[in-house]
């Protein structure tokens, strides 16, 4: 499994490149700086870093680099090439690229490698090998049995429910039960995007339409073209970006930043929040018009403190997990640490248990005891 180590200085940065790192099948290390030797990245076996421009002493690891910046330019871009960078992003990183740009990093390291015996690294998740929605509670059990009336359909789909309850793999299994599921999977979270950039983003862009348009670039849209588009907190979306994205729903068709020539999209939209949207529409902060363009169907997520009954399976689930990413044996937990865990109010839902089960089966003796609960969460 590839081992990539993320510096960044921004957190929110930093573990938005976990999450999807992660998802993708890389193990990853999250850090603020570049403090760490170079000793003690090849004694980690890291494969390649993923750098903050502001990062200094990056290319001194002797690992390969991408260089990611808020600010690109050319002359940033050319720099970074000098100092050995394997790519230079701009933020909001392209994942698909920064994955294209690990993945080719990884495989070159792997060509390099002189091996008795071909070497064979676990197969890395893709939009198919989707998780499992894992508890047998009445709940979730009803979120699965709209995902499989719903799906087959081409009907928007707005999911809702608290940060960490797995609304984006209700998406997914959402387009994988689909009649799409061999076309794209696009996401894009709203939040993350700067809402002057969140057009470009969406609807993409013609060389010259702004400064740093140095080249025509693909919006989400197109990119989703024939699949689904996943727009995770669409409730922190501009009213401006929400007026045009109501009319790629309404007409089928978008304009890039910068061209007057319509382009027609087939986009099956999913949408995600963690807002009230009935209260945001009553502010003024989110388009009545959308919302029912959106909300064909909803889905509400629950939160796990209203599905307690599943922390059991979702614990077993995480450690058998974790213990193939971390390459050890899985731990028996014991009961009385199972119901301590079910008794916790979980504020960060799903994410926040998998955390939680992580440093568990990291800290712990050999089994994961109730005394180990009380010290460790």
């Amino acid at each position: 499994m590839a081992k990539v180590l993320i510096l960044q200085q921004s957190k929110s940065m930093r573990n938005t490149l976990r999450e999807r790192l992660e998802f993708e099948g890389f193990t990853t290390t999250i850090a603020e700086r570049g403090d760490l030797s170079e000793e003690v990245c090849l004694r980690r076996g890291y494969d390649a870093v993923v750098a903050g421009a502001e990062v200094e002493g990056v290319a001194m690891l002797g690992i390969p680099f991408i260089i990611t910046t808020s600010s690109g330019s050319i002359e940033g871009a050319v720099e970074a090439v000098r100092s050995g960078a394997e790519d230079y992003l701009t933020t909001p990183v392209d994942m698909n690229r920064l994955l294209a740009s690990l993945r080719r990093v990884v495989e070159r390291e792997e060509r390099s490698i002189p091996q008795p015996t071909p070497l064979v690294r676990p197969k890395r998740r893709s939009a198919g090998d989707t998780g499992q929605i894992i508890g047998s509670s009445r709940e979730i059990g009803l979120v699965r049995k709209l995902i499989d009336k719903v799906a087959p359909s081409d009907a928007r789909v707005l999911i809702t429910g608290e940060n960490g309850t797995g609304k984006e793999l209700v998406a997914r299994w959402l387009h994988e039960k689909s009649s799409r599921a061999g076309a794209p999977f696009v996401e894009v979270n709203c939040a993350a995007i700067p809402s002057e950039l969140i057009e470009s983003e969406l609807f993409g862009h013609e060389r010259g339409a702004f400064t740093s348009a140095i080249k025509q670039r693909k919006g989400k849209f197109e990119q989703a073209n024939g699949g689904t588009l996943f727009m995770d907190e669409i409730g922190d979306m501009s009213l401006s970006a929400q007026a045009k994205v109501l009319r790629a729903l309404q007409e089928s068709k978008i304009s890039r930043v910068g061209s007057d020539k319509d382009v027609p999209v087939d986009v099956r939209v999913v949408a995600a929040t963690n807002k009230d949207i009935i209260t945001e529409i009553a502010k003024g902060n989110f388009r009545e018009d959308l919302y029912h363009r959106l909300s064909v169907i909803l889905i509400k997520v629950p939160p796990l403190r209203e599905r307690a009954g599943d922390i059991a399976e979702l614990v077993e689930y995480f450690v058998e997990k974790i213990a193939s990413e971390h390459s050890m044996p899985p731990k028996r937990v014991e009961q009385a640490a199972v119901d301590a865990l079910s008794a916790m109010p979980w504020s960060g839902n799903i994410r926040e248990l998998r955390n939680v089960v992580e440093r568990l089966m990291i800290l712990s003796g050999e089994n994961i005891t109730l005394n180990d609960v009380k010290m460790y969460c």
